[in-house]
């Protein structure tokens, strides 16, 4: 089949958040990009530069290898093909990317890179140097989105709409009652992001079976200085089978999708025909009826919503990880906690553009 190709089509599809079509509505390019490839390899990098700093620091390493090393991974370009093809045999990524670090080292600047950690120390580390990233950017949006309802209650905070409960007309309601409902659930979520990275940001340093051996019984000073130069936390154990840091995760985006998407619900139903609660500029248009105008943004984050609710079930289904470290549980993480990510940046930036379409909401005193 003939597309016409060009830049609007430069997505790799297969999925709508990785589609170029579908990315405006469901996907998030700049979580994506804190996502991707390109940011994983440079925390991989990141975290086994400042192994090798720590060990240097401690007298684990001598000076010479170690700063031959450290040259030598800040101009370091992994063979992403040949990088795939050993992710794809060893079901991680760290085994062929540490091969192809060692391969133009000395012997002994070889020996000073990665020794001590496990490849699930690395993946897992610079997971959470993802998030914090991530993290901050949802940070600023929910808080634009707070601060966007507070200008909708000052505009229309004299009007009245009618309250509904189980789906009929109760009784009328002053309209920041409701918008109320709506904000309260996230300025929760604001002071709550406040602690987040207390129990996300956490380094990863157990190595092969999570007891931290192969540090000349400095392992727990190695730990520490190395959360440090990563500007982590180190909780004093390898969580390699505690993921509650992946679960704390999910559990906010889940959160957050769920509080956005009452408040998609909620303007879906006051945007209906005979209803006309709130009046929307730009809504979603028809192929069959040119007088349709459907609220899509808050429609699609119901849509959004319900996927993390769904998701989130799956990365709790991920807390069993068998025995020291799990292959089964820890690649299910992998599937699943980055797309929960990539749809909560998306359902804030509907919320954000849902509330800058209202044009009036609720009705005046002498209506």
């Amino acid at each position: 089949m003939d597309v016409k190709e060009g830049p609007a089509l430069d997505g790799i599809g297969g999925t709508v958040q990785s589609s170029a079509i579908f990315a405006d509505l469901l996907g998030d390019r700049e979580l994506q990009a804190l996502l991707g490839d390109i940011a994983i390899l440079s925390h991989y990098r990141q975290f086994e530069t400042a192994l090798v700093e720590t060990k240097r620091d401690l007298g684990l390493v001598e000076q010479e290898p170690a700063s031959e090393a450290i040259r030598h991974l800040a101009r370091f370009l992994p063979d992403t093909e040949m990088l795939a093809d050993r992710t794809a045999r060893d079901g991680v990524t760290i085994a062929g990317y540490v091969q192809q670090l060692k391969e133009e080292l000395s012997e002994e600047a070889a020996a000073a890179v990665h020794t001590g950690a496990t490849s699930q120390d690395v993946m897992d580390t610079a997971l959470t140097l993802c998030l914090r990233d991530v993290n901050a950017r949802l940070e600023l949006r929910l808080q634009y989105l707070v601060e966007q309802l507070d200008n909708l209650s000052a505009r229309f905070g004299d009007r009245t709409v009618m309250g509904r409960t189980r789906m009929q007309a109760a009784l009328p309601i002053k309209l920041p009652h409701r918008l109320e409902n709506w904000r309260r659930p996230l300025r929760a979520l604001l002071e709550d992001w406040a602690r987040l990275s207390s129990s996300i940001e956490w380094l990863q340093l157990g190595g092969p079976v999570g007891d931290r051996r192969g540090f000349d019984d400095q392992a727990d000073g190695v730990a520490s200085m190395l959360a440090g130069k990563l500007g982590l936390i180190d909780p004093g154990y390898a969580w390699h089978n505690d993921r509650r840091p992946i679960i704390a995760q999910g559990e906010m985006l889940a959160r957050l999708s769920g509080a956005l998407g009452k408040m998609g619900q909620d303007v879906a139903l006051m945007a209906q025909n005979g209803i006309d609660e709130v009046t929307l500029s730009g809504a979603g248009g028809s192929s069959a009826m040119a007088h349709k105008s459907n609220p899509v943004a808050a429609e699609v984050l119901v849509s959004l919503a319900r996927y993390n609710a769904a998701q989130s079930g799956l990365l709790h289904s991920a807390l069993v990880h068998e025995q020291e470290r799990s292959g089964t549980a820890w690649t299910l993480e992998w599937m699943v906690l980055p797309a929960m990510c990539l749809a909560t940046g998306r359902a804030l930036l509907l919320s954000t553009r849902l509330l800058d379409q209202i044009e009036t909401m609720g009705k005046a005193r002498d209506e």
